[in-house]
């Protein structure tokens, strides 16, 4: 709290009581509209906040101030707790958990498979990928955008980028769901059980590469194989553990960014047409959908040396959530925050894949993805709307974990 505040009592998601010690209560799953007033109320009075949830953590509201901190790697560190709640087992993966320049040959190897041509070279495949997908939804009429099309499709996303066979994809999908559930819930046993799974699978791509190494502008584990930091190979088992991070990455945030959309756009028809008519205005308009509906708040650096920012300090030790969920509705940055508009002039400030070292490896792939589900689902059906309520995800993301829909196919 600022120095001029008295104890915050009531400043949770949902409105509820929080202990003296806490600024904000970010536990359950309440609606998104009721996280987005939460940092709405700490941008204008706690921009440095702190919460006794999830073991204690502090988390900055404001753009200016969660930018700087993730473009500053030496002060905010990844290496300790890169996300709250953490998993509940405590490992670490690179290069998400790696702060430079351990991270870097990681990275290096990722985005090497992630170039322009190559990711523009896939799109073909999951077209045909998202029309299959989406086939038994316009059959029912209808069913859970977030929780069928949403979880299912990113698997193909996942699977095409890394070469992996086709028998693969409904087994990610659903080992990834049930395993970011169980880490939502902090049940380390079953969080255990699917992390195995994904391990395994990755273990299995690893050893096929080194019987068969691929090119390593098309395979990310050949590539990885293929880094020599030093002069020497990256340790195996490091390896298998960015494999494993590349496999569940993909599949957490595309169902609720696909699942917020579309209730975005059932409860505004006008702009469900004109994109449907317009497909040229889609890429500007996911932009400003993944502003308006960034699905992270709780990616999470802890500080090198205490940090003192609006008369508080955040201590070593300590971790600070950066919740760019907050950052790209904050009215000092984007005029009309709350509200969708083509032709912002500044949309691509936003920080929906975050800044810095972190910023999202996999970026133009979830453009890629998300667009393509996208103009499906405009291209296949006449109109659709919301079936029900939505339910809003818990930490550490915001958005509509499931979006139940009608949809009335094209004729």
């Amino acid at each position: 709290m600022n120095p001029d505040q008295a104890p915050r009592t009531g400043d949770g998601a949902g409105g509820d009581p929080v202990s003296a010690g806490s600024d904000f209560d970010p536990t359950g799953n309440p609606h998104p509209d009721e996280v987005h007033a939460m940092y709405a109320r700490l941008r204008r009075s706690c921009p440095v906040a702190h919460s006794d949830a999830y073991g204690g953590h502090w988390t900055l509201s404001r753009y200016t101030d969660i930018r700087a901190a993730a473009e500053d790697s030496a002060t905010f560190l990844s290496s300790v707790r890169a996300v709250v709640p953490s998993d509940p087992r405590g490992l670490r993966r690179p290069p998400l958990n790696f702060d430079a320049p351990a991270h870097t040959p990681y990275r290096r190897a990722l985005d090497r498979t992630l170039q322009r041509r190559r990711v523009e070279g896939l799109e073909p495949a999951l077209a045909a990928h998202a029309r299959r997908e989406l086939e038994p939804m316009l059959r029912a009429g209808g069913g859970d955008v977030a929780q069928e099309y949403g979880a299912r499709f990113p698997a193909w996303v996942t699977v095409e980028w890394l070469n992996l066979s086709p028998d693969v994809a409904p087994v990610l999908a659903r080992t990834a769901s049930r395993w970011v559930n169980a880490w939502r819930d902090q049940d380390p046993a079953e969080v255990n059980r699917n992390s195995e799974r994904m391990y395994d699978l990755a273990r299995e791509l690893v050893a096929d590469r080194e019987r068969e190494p691929r090119p390593v502008e098309r395979d990310p584990a050949s590539s990885l194989l293929a880094e020599r930091p030093d002069g020497r190979p990256l340790e195996r088992e490091q390896i298998v553990g960015a494999l494993r991070q590349s496999l569940v990455v993909g599949m957490v945030a595309p169902p609720i960014v696909l699942g917020s959309i579309c209730t975005h756009l059932s409860e505004d028809r006008a702009l469900q047409q004109r994109l449907r008519d317009h497909p040229e205005l889609l890429p500007e308009a996911l932009e400003e959908f993944l502003r308006l509906y960034t699905p992270y708040r709780g990616f999470a650096r802890t500080v090198s040396h205490p940090v003192t920012r609006h008369g508080r300090t955040i201590p070593v030790g300590e971790p600070v959530t950066l919740p760019y969920a907050s950052a790209n509705r904050d009215g000092t940055v984007f005029d009309e925050p709350d509200t969708f508009r083509l032709g912002r002039p500044n949309l691509r400030e936003h920080l929906a894949f975050g800044r810095g070292r972190h910023r999202c490896a996999g970026m133009p792939l979830a453009r890629l993805g998300l667009r393509v589900a996208l103009r499906t689902l405009l291209d296949d059906t006449a109109d659709f709307g919301l079936a029900g309520e939505i339910e809003g995800a818990r930490m550490p993301e915001v958005g509509a974990v499931s979006a139940p829909l009608t949809l009335r196919p094209r004729p």
